[in-house]
Formats: structure tokens, sequence, C-alpha cells
């Protein structure tokens, strides 16, 4: 008489006690971060002629694509200073959303090998890209002053304030990240949805467009309802603080802050509420 055996099922699981974040947990794990961070930064132009070149070319032209456009043939307001700098100081930002957001979102679904097979702080994928992708984010952030420089506008003491705006930048796309992540384990259609999600939110952003249309428009109640969406706030967040296009919009900075954080903490809840499934759907 033979007897069947049962086949075992293998269970990974965290070693704490499960929490929204377990900070712990993070921390013990802080060098599989850097390790991810550092293989995003280089595998991204590995094998490519202009290596972080492409930090560099990838704004300028699409600032030289937008100033042909909508500055010289659509003749869209730029605030009083050359379209060029207007769009390139929006880009900065935008182009560091963009790329972030749209890593972030499919990072469990391309790293499903690692995700089936050991446990570690899911939370780690989602936020790596809001960290490697700084490296782009800094080159190109300094041609600004470049562009600057060759249309005379002189910076100001308003520059002290841009880290609020990149810290807005980088809690908004790690919310965001948390959400797309999640469902993009489940719902296999996030990874054909970003590039139009993307490009919606580009033009529902003021990248091509002067923000100060939309107090003209819609008054100061349109103003913070536009705001809700916090890369509003961002872009004209740097643009007021590199170029001094307008006052400070610490309306938008408000309610964008808010809006972010809120997005952050229900991504969180979210992303950990679809954490026991990554492994059985993936």
């Amino acid at each position: 008489m033979t007897t069947q055996l049962k086949p075992q099922s293998i269970v990974i699981e965290p070693a704490h006690r499960r929490a929204v974040i377990d900070w712990r947990e993070l921390r013990e794990y802080r060098d599989l971060f850097y390790f991810l961070i550092d293989r995003d930064i280089k595998v991204l132009y590995k094998q490519t002629v202009l290596g972080f070149g492409w930090a560099i070319l990838r704004p300028v032209l699409s600032m030289v694509i937008f100033t042909v456009i909508f500055g010289g043939l659509a003749q869209v307001d730029s605030d009083g200073v050359p379209y060029a700098l207007f769009s390139y100081a929006a880009l900065v930002p935008w182009l560091y959303f963009s790329t972030a957001l749209s890593a972030g979102a499919l990072s469990l679904v391309n790293n499903t090998d690692m995700l089936t097979k050991v446990y570690f702080p899911r939370l780690i994928f989602p936020l790596t890209p809001v960290f490697s992708k700084l490296v782009d984010f800094a080159i190109s952030f300094v041609l600004v002053f470049g562009l600057m420089a060759w249309f005379r506008v002189p910076p100001t003491p308003r520059l002290l304030v841009l880290p609020l705006f990149i810290a807005l930048m980088m809690l908004t796309t790690a919310g965001i990240s948390l959400w797309l992540a999640a469902m993009s384990v489940q719902y296999r259609d996030v990874k054909h949805a970003m590039p139009f999600l993307t490009q919606i939110l580009m033009y529902a952003a003021p990248v091509v467009w002067s923000a100060a249309l939309i107090g003209e428009r819609f008054g100061p109640t349109g103003r913070l309802l536009f705001g809700l969406y916090p890369m509003v706030g961002v872009i004209e967040g740097f643009r007021v603080a590199l170029l001094n296009t307008g006052p400070l919009p610490w309306d938008m900075l408000g309610v964008g802050t808010l809006s972010a954080a809120i997005i952050f903490v229900t991504g969180l809840f979210y992303f950990r509420r679809m954490e026991v499934t990554f492994a059985d759907v993936a």
C-alpha cells in the first residue's frame, strides 16, 4: 500500500508584526533598497552612446518642440519670460514625475522573480524609482541655471523655498506609485494605460501653459481646486522660485500637500491590503 504525500505549501511572510509602515523592517532591508536604487541608475543608460547625456537631451528636445509649437505657433503666454525657459522650468519636475511614476507603477510586475521567491518589504519596489530618478532630475536641473544665464534671468532668494516643492513632488510620485503598483499586479491593463495616463496628467498640469490662467478663468476657488492635483503647485512653484514669474503659490502648496498626503496614506493602506496577494497573482 502506497501512501500519497500531501503537497507542501510554502508561505512567505514577514518576521515582524504587520504595520502600515514597519520602520524596523525597512531598516533591516536598507541594503537591498540601496542596491535596487544603484541598479536602476546603472541599468538605465547601460550600453547607450550618450549615457547620462540623455538626462539633458530629453528635456532639451521637449523644450525645443514646445517652444516651436506652443511658444511660436500657438503664442501661449509665458509669464513675461522666454518660452524656452518657461517650459524647461516645468519640464524638469514633470519628467522626474512621469518617469518615476511609470517605473514605480510597473515595479512589481517587472520583478516577479524576486517577488515570488523570498520575503522582503514589497514597499521597497515602488519607492525605489522615487529616489533613483533624482539623479536624472539633478542633472537636468543644473541646466536651468545655464539657461537663466543665457536669457539673463537672475536668480532670487526665492530659490530657498524650492526644497518644499521638491518634497511635494516626491511625495506625490510615491503616493500615486503605491496605488498603481498594487493595481498593476492584479490588473495588467495598468501597463498599457500608463502612456495615456501620463499624457493626460501632463496636459492637466501647467507644463505648456501658465497657471495664471486658472485664476483668471475660474477665480480663487477654481485655483484651489486645480491645486488638489499636487503637480500643478509643484510646477508653478518651480517657475516662481526659479524665474520669479509671480507670487509664491502658497495656496497651491497647501492644498497640494494635503492632497498628496491623503494619496500617500491611502496608497499605503491599499498597498498593504493587497500585498498578501502579490506572490499568488504575480
